[in-house]
């Protein structure tokens, strides 16, 4: 947008300066024209007199000796003829086509105009003039001027109004530029602050002060927008929080409760007590993984954490379950707690579903956080569902579980500005990878 709105400046810019330079340079080319056209008619009348003095005195000695001083010193080309075309004197080199400037001569008709003088061209100009008295005409006087002199001004000229043309243009661009940041200095406080608030950083904020007033406006509104948002967000997650909080005493009253009810129990009534704890567990469960989802959005603490020793604590579990764990995680090895804490959320999760005598691998290699499983994995649909908060496969309605263990990994790995995918594994299971948003 700013380079778009400085090729809009700068192109009005040129056509403003041309409109003004291109005419200057017109008129003056035209005026240099005229007097140069005035200065050769002065001294073609001057030598139509001469001509018709000596047409009379029957003598063209001095006229001819005038014609070749002239030549020799303005380097022009002269030509005398009378009223029947026939050349009477001539001096310097004339190669001009003369025949219809001689017939206008004759007829009475003097040069009015002459062709634009430009650096580019003529390099001579042809005049005429008739010679004789009142209606008599005894001749006509032809000169062939050089326009040397008429073509260098002209250039001089030209050039001085390039040079300007070029500073003002340049000066212009400049201004442009500036014009433009200032006009686009909101937009892109306004595309920062949206950036940062998309990375997570609800905190972000435009800060207005430069540009037009519409845009300061649209940034201020824009503000308390923000405002607004991170304060319902904010609300949201405190009611999650403190539901969860206050949820987790009477549920853990309750199962007190139950567990001294169990001795009084008939034998008929057991299945219904063990189900009812399960659900109660399960409950519980959920209030704990509520919690949790409501911490990690409201910010989590950007420290790091020894990896391979985090992940060495699952190896007890897993052999407990004869499940393989095999790691690739050099020592030490420094993670943010956010990348230990979804490694405890995938190798969690592997450990339900992978069958016994299956293998798990975690790898690390300082930058993408990988956990794979032999398990039996996820479709395609249900990969790109599962990220999803208390969802849950059809075929682990018997997996104990809350459904918002991967949504609570995604959110820390947003949290630490990276991103979590889940990938099909070759030849079966599933892939859990953390990748920074960086990287490709």
């Amino acid at each position: 947008m700013n380079s778009r709105l400085v090729v809009t400046f700068t192109t009005l810019i040129v056509f403003l300066i041309a409109a003004l330079a291109v005419p200057l340079g017109l008129a003056y080319a035209s005026h240099r024209t005229n007097r140069l056209l005035l200065d050769r008619r002065a001294d073609a009348t001057r030598f139509a007199e001469l001509a018709d003095q000596a047409s009379r005195d029957d003598d063209h000695t001095a006229l001819i000796a005038e014609l070749d001083r002239y030549a020799d010193l303005y380097g022009a080309a002269v030509r005398i003829r009378d009223r029947d075309g026939t050349l009477i004197a001539t001096a310097g080199r004339f190669d001009a086509d003369e025949r219809e400037a001689t017939r206008l001569a004759l007829s009475g008709q003097t040069t009015e105009d002459l062709p634009t003088v430009s650096p580019f061209g003529p390099a001579t100009v042809l005049l005429a003039e008739p010679a004789g008295r009142d209606a008599q005409l005894s001749g006509v006087v032809l000169i062939q001027a050089p326009a040397t002199q008429a073509r260098r001004d002209v250039a001089l000229v030209w050039g001085v109004l390039a040079v300007g043309a070029l500073v003002a243009l340049g000066y212009s661009v400049l201004a442009a530029r500036r014009l433009a940041r200032w006009i686009m200095r909101p937009v892109t406080e306004l595309d920062r602050t949206t950036q940062a608030i998309a990375e997570g950083h609800l905190d972000a904020r435009a800060h207005p002060g430069v540009g037009p007033s519409e845009l300061r406006r649209l940034e201020e509104r824009f503000n308390a927008m923000a405002d607004a948002v991170s304060a319902a967000m904010e609300r949201q997650r405190a009611f999650v929080a403190d539901a969860s909080h206050e949820l987790r005493t009477p549920l853990t009253v309750l199962s007190l409760r139950l567990e001294n009810l169990e001795p009084h129990l008939h034998a008929e009534g057991t299945a219904e007590f063990e189900e009812a704890m399960a659900e109660l567990d399960r409950l519980a469960l959920l209030v704990e993984d509520l919690l949790a989802l409501a911490r990690v959005e409201a910010g989590t603490e950007d420290k790091q954490v020894e990896l391979a020793a985090r992940v060495a604590v699952w190896r007890e579990v897993y052999a407990a379950k004869g499940i393989t764990l095999h790691t690739d995680i050099p020592e030490p090895s420094q993670a943010p707690d956010a990348v230990a804490r979804i490694a405890d959320i995938a190798l969690d999760n592997a450990q339900k579903f992978v069958p016994e005598g299956g293998m798990v691998t975690a790898s690390y290699d300082g930058a993408v956080l990988r956990v794979a499983d032999d398990g039996p994995g996820l479709t395609e649909e249900e990969r790109g569902e599962a990220l999803g908060r208390f969802w849950r496969s059809g075929s682990h309605a018997n997996v104990p579980g809350s459904g918002l263990g991967l949504a609570i990994a995604a959110e820390l790995a947003r949290s630490c500005g990276a991103t979590l995918s889940l990938l099909p594994a070759v030849p079966r299971g599933l892939v859990v990878e953390v990748r920074p948003a960086a990287q490709p």
